[in-house]
């Protein structure tokens, strides 16, 4: 794996909060004012109404190899915001990404699919409700970050379906500790689009259960195990181990592990590789595996630096015949591609009261065929990018 994780940008400086229910993919923003407060003077006397733009802009050159793609300026994210608390025991969220591109109305759950969360929570003691739309309660210290904080996902995450509708329940032992059991619609779309030419599942459902730990914020978890209805006699199966770690004030460190084990290729990357140049249907039997690994170093108060390497095999659990081209051929199981990813960069923060930073960044990726994939006309690539721009979860209101 190549090892230059070189200059240019960052995470937020300090780990991951333990995430609540009420809390998932939060930004650190509770402590900042926001703007109209700042400059109508204005005292916020309420949490009953908190208001944001989550914004990602910056300048991006990407290349292949030596051969230079194209530079451009780009609203990586724009996100807007609400939430609040309108009682005690009753909290609301929503989010939609405004540049997402085409987005129909959700086929199942009949929202957008630009809308993101959509969810009231109620809390019940030590009991935990969440019921709408919702991020999926998966595993991973990365997955459970605001998307505006991300570089670059790995290809296991960038593959998923992360905002679905359905009901989390979520009890907390502790102020630490806190197990959550989730039913979800399994997808937001159709299962021909989604999958092909496969009978359907009469209930295509996700279950997840997710275990949130918080070891005197030195050591903090966030496994799950899921099982999802694909299609009719396929089921998927994912495992996630995120680990975050204090190591002192300044460093700081995270390490997920994510497994998913496909009866119908779902993310679609086998699919890519094996299945011809109009398949009817998804590949059959498909497995992937991801490893992340992030440090970073706030050397001085206004600056931080990062580095994070990505692993992750892809490739078919067990041999079947299937359509290429018009012609049946075996899938062999086995691997196909490794995917590595190496990214690196410098962050600015030049507030001390806001989350506003500026960054710059290297993201490199090496994909890597197997003689199995290589039969199929694949190619080892390489691809190259650049960046230069800001991060801010502006608060409004």
């Amino acid at each position: 794996m190549k090892t230059y994780c070189i200059a240019a940008a960052a995470l937020l400086a300090s780990a991951p909060a333990f995430a609540q229910m009420d809390s998932v993919t939060a930004f650190n923003t509770d402590n900042e004012k926001g703007l109209i407060e700042s400059i109508a003077k204005i005292e916020k006397k309420t949490d009953a109404f908190n208001l944001y733009f989550n914004m990602h802009g910056n300048f991006k050159a990407d290349w292949n190899g030596s051969h230079f793609n194209e530079g451009k300026f780009q609203m990586q994210q724009f996100r807007i915001e609400a939430k609040g608390r309108i009682a005690p025991w009753v909290s609301y969220r929503y989010r939609q990404r405004v540049n997402k591109g085409d987005d129909p109305k959700g086929y199942r759950d009949n929202l957008w699919n630009s809308i993101d969360l959509a969810e009231i929570m109620l809390n019940f003691g030590k009991w935990d409700i969440a019921l709408g739309k919702q991020c999926a309660a998966y595993g991973g210290i990365e997955f459970d970050l605001n998307p505006i904080e991300i570089y670059q996902y790995s290809d296991m995450v960038d593959y998923m379906t992360n905002f679905m509708s359905g009901v989390t329940v979520g009890y907390n032992f502790t102020g630490r500790q806190q197990l959550q059991f989730q039913i979800l619609n399994a997808y937001n779309t159709t299962s021909r689009a989604m999958y092909g030419d496969y009978e359907k599942s009469k209930l295509p459902m996700v279950y997840t259960l997710n275990w949130n730990g918080n070891f005197s914020d030195v050591y903090k978890t966030r496994w799950s195990a899921s099982v999802m209805s694909e299609t009719k006699g396929a089921q998927m199966y994912y495992f996630a181990l995120g680990n975050d770690f204090k190591i002192s004030d300044k460093v700081g460190a995270y390490f997920d592990w994510m497994y998913s084990r496909e009866g119908v290729d779902r993310k679609g990357i086998m699919t890519s590789i094996v299945g011809g140049t109009d398949p009817l249907k998804n590949t059959a039997k498909a497995e992937y595996m991801s490893f992340i690994l992030h440090f970073n170093y706030r050397f001085l108060p206004d600056w931080n630096i990062f580095c994070k390497l990505m692993y992750e095999n892809e490739g078919i659990y067990k041999t079947h015949k299937a359509q290429y081209d018009g012609e049946e051929r075996d899938i062999r199981a086995g691997k196909y591609r490794t995917a590595l990813g190496y990214i690196g960069g410098v962050e600015y923060y030049p507030f001390k009261d806001r989350n506003l930073h500026f960054y710059a960044t290297y993201i490199g990726r090496d994909y890597l065929y197997t003689a199995k994939a290589k039969s199929f006309g694949m190619e080892n690539y390489t691809t190259n990018c650049l960046q230069i721009g800001f991060i801010w979860q502006m608060p409004v209101f």
